[in-house]
């Protein structure tokens, strides 16, 4: 899987997340990563034999760009529509297409709380029971939908009932995977 002529060198160190435990680990300058994927304000890169997922933040450290997302509260839209915009910028590290495109979310509600708080609840679920990523995959989805103003709990609950299965995925994730 390593390629030497397409690797990087890192320039400083940089923390990343170890896929699929979720693990926090560093990435030493002097190391040679391949970037195997860059979405969702994040790089997943191959290091050492394992892959690891750098915040876009961290571009530079790669001597990559800055992976920056505009501040969702800036943007025009609904509560609903910003809850949208936000889960589809949750990526498996491992598969190049958003958790809501991925058909990973079985069920989204929006529960207010008082004057402008609202609680979102979401069930979820992975594309293997046995898949480590539900741990990052859910912790990404509560910091991206905490970020929204008014939104001050969120609750995900990875469920497996009904499994999921290709057919739950959108037509431009099968675009995407050359599915269809």
């Amino acid at each position: 899987m390593f390629n030497p002529d397409s690797s990087i060198e890192v320039k400083r160190d940089c923390e990343a997340t170890l896929i699929p435990s979720g693990a926090k680990v560093s990435v030493k300058a002097g190391s040679f990563v391949m970037v195997t994927q860059a979405l969702g304000n994040s790089y997943t890169v191959y290091v050492n034999g394992n892959l690891v997922r750098i915040a876009g933040k961290d571009g530079d450290a790669l001597g990559l760009v800055i992976l920056d997302e505009p501040d969702i509260n800036e943007l025009p839209g609904t509560l609903e529509e910003k809850i949208e915009m936000q889960l589809k910028t949750c990526f498996d590290p491992e598969i190049p297409v958003n958790v809501v495109d991925l058909g990973l979310i079985y069920e989204r509600q929006i529960l207010p709380l008082g004057r402008n708080e609202f609680g979102v609840e979401i069930k979820m679920t992975l594309t293997a029971a046995g898949c480590g990523m539900g741990p990052v995959l859910v912790n990404d989805i509560q910091e991206k939908l905490r970020a929204i103003k008014g939104i001050t709990e969120v609750k995900v609950e990875l469920v497996f009932d009904p499994p999921w299965d290709r057919d739950r995925m959108s037509e431009v994730a099968r675009l995407q995977l050359g599915l269809m």
